[in-house]
């Protein structure tokens, strides 16, 4: 099944929209999402159409409350050096070439 939009929704229609197409959903932010009505859904993972088995757990966020948030996220610095990419893009080390003389292996003891 594909993962229907909740963002925009209410809490009480998201819970309902979740329940008839299979899914549950979970919520961080909300302790007591269970009884939220009128809290509208900002965010959620997986995204919209993304395919997922019956019973999958789809996580929502929700926006701030009065009295909640602020901004006061503090100071944002940018972060050098960037931490590496990995995957594909990750440099490796040359291999040692087992036949060379500094290997452990091929050492000769006299």
């Amino acid at each position: 099944m594909r993962v229907p939009r909740f963002v925009g929704l209410m809490a009480v229609d998201a819970r309902e929209a979740a329940a008839a197409r299979g899914v549950l959903l979970a919520a961080p932010d909300r302790p007591d999402f269970h009884r939220a009505v009128v809290d509208y859904v900002v965010r959620q993972y997986p995204p919209p159409g993304v395919e997922v088995p019956l019973g999958a757990v789809v996580t929502v966020w929700f926006e701030f409350r009065e009295g909640e948030g602020g901004g006061g996220a503090g100071v944002r610095e940018p972060r050098v050096p960037r931490p590496g990419g990995g995957g594909l893009e990750r440099e490796l080390d040359r291999p040692k070439d087992p036949l060379a003389g500094d290997h452990p292996m091929t050492a000769v003891t006299g």
